[in-house]
């Protein structure tokens, strides 16, 4: 997994590529976590490089989304690939995370 992150204004973008599993998704969620400690409130995911999501990545996004609500932040989704979608659309975390189909519409939404 690969974690790259820049700002749009005051829109945190992160990039995530590879796989978020068992073994990787406590080395995501603290990235996630620490921009949050930080100051981003509003977060967006780039999700066209992940290729495979398990319970314990969402689990990630679930912690993610409630402290970004706590914080009254915002934060969504874009650019999932079909499986990642499908894992999302099963789950019911299409309903719990905005998903976007790229970065500019995720963006626009938090302006």
């Amino acid at each position: 997994m690969e974690i790259r992150d820049k700002k749009i204004e005051d829109i945190q973008i992160v990039e995530v590529d590879g796989r978020i599993d068992a073994s990787t998704a406590a080395t995501f969620g603290e990235a996630i976590s620490a921009l949050i400690d930080a100051g981003s409130d509003k977060l967006v995911l780039d999700l066209n490089g992940l290729e495979y999501i398990s319970s314990a990545g969402l689990r990630e996004f679930l912690k993610a989304a409630k402290t970004l609500k706590a914080k009254s932040g915002k934060f969504a989704v874009c650019g999932l690939k079909d499986y990642v979608r499908e894992v999302f659309d099963m789950s019911g975390f299409d309903t719990i995370i905005p998903i976007h189909s790229c970065v500019d519409d995720a963006v626009a939404v938090f302006k």
